[in-house]
């Protein structure tokens, strides 16, 4: 009888990444995810801000809330679940949506949605600005990433098996999506493209990006999270396209109706990936013991 063959140190330490996986891979439907979650951030944002009328101050603190509480279960999972994963991106662009808008908003006629004279409780916001308010979230942006670089860690979200690389890789995409708000915003509102304009230009500087993963000395990593961030915009001005009135050049279907057509968009999408994980998955252990273990029985 041929003994068994033994595995290596590599072969462990591979079987580990594979067991300690947080985070998905990066395909098309990954990408796809990621639209539909900030589209739906975009629309669920405004829903409770403005539709709503709780206003920018307490919805941002609500959904900040339940931006950490999404967190909590994602950094307590111990493998990369759909759900959870997808479910703090939402929360993030939902999140990141009231806050971009505390920030460059303040309470004035401009800002409100028809028939509103007034929005929830506390102050409606800081009135910085579009461009001021973007520069701060870049510079809280660059902040972090070089904290992350400090660390040695890396950039590679598929590579990423810490707590605290994974805190990190949150914190950026917090931030980014916040980012990705001011800048959709200012597209649909200041620049004079208009929503439909906004989306193009940031669908074809995604195109570019897209081709210049083609050229090797351009890092993929860096592309990513350019792309990360613009498909932010992409959903805020896609959000926006389909809620405002015509008038604004919308199409007026109500924050209501559309949030409801893209979170049962999103789920599904959740569902086909959980299924999808569960069968490239079914044969991996669940746990490091386990992993351990395997390797004991093959010496």
């Amino acid at each position: 009888m041929e003994k068994p063959e033994l595995l290596t140190d590599l072969d462990v330490a591979s079987t580990t990444r594979s067991v300690m996986k947080k985070l998905p891979e990066v395909t098309l439907a990954f990408w796809i995810m990621k639209i539909a979650a900030t589209t739906l951030g975009e629309t669920a944002g405004d829903l409770f801000s403005q539709t709503l009328k709780l206003g920018y101050f307490l919805t941002t603190i609500g959904l900040f809330l339940i931006f950490v509480v999404t967190l909590v279960v994602q950094l307590r999972s111990r493998r990369y679940n759909p759900f959870f994963y997808w479910t703090v991106i939402l929360s993030t662009s939902m999140a990141g949506t009231t806050m971009s808008d505390f920030m460059n908003r303040d309470a004035s006629a401009a800002f409100l949605s028809g028939g509103s004279t007034s929005l929830g409780w506390g102050p409606q916001g800081l009135g910085l600005g579009y461009p001021t308010g973007a520069a701060i979230l870049v510079s809280l942006l660059i902040v972090i990433f070089a904290v992350w670089k400090a660390t040695g860690m890396t950039f590679v979200i598929r590579d990423i098996v810490t707590f605290r690389g994974e805190a990190l890789f949150w914190a950026a995409i917090l931030v980014s999506n916040t980012l990705g708000t001011s800048m959709g915003d200012f597209l649909a509102d200041s620049s004079g493209l208009g929503y439909a304009g906004g989306a193009l230009l940031v669908s074809g500087t995604l195109a570019v990006l897209l081709a210049l993963m083609k050229v090797p000395s351009v890092p993929n990593v860096l592309l990513f999270w350019l792309a990360f961030v613009l498909t932010r915009p992409l959903g805020a001005t896609a959000g926006d396209f389909l809620t405002k009135p015509v008038a604004k050049g919308g199409l007026d279907l109500g924050t209501a109706g559309s949030s409801a057509v893209l979170l049962a968009i999103l789920v599904g999408l959740m569902a086909y990936a959980q299924v999808q994980e569960r069968r490239t998955g079914a044969s991996a252990p669940e746990t490091i013991e386990e992993a351990e273990a395997v390797s004991r029985r093959a010496v």
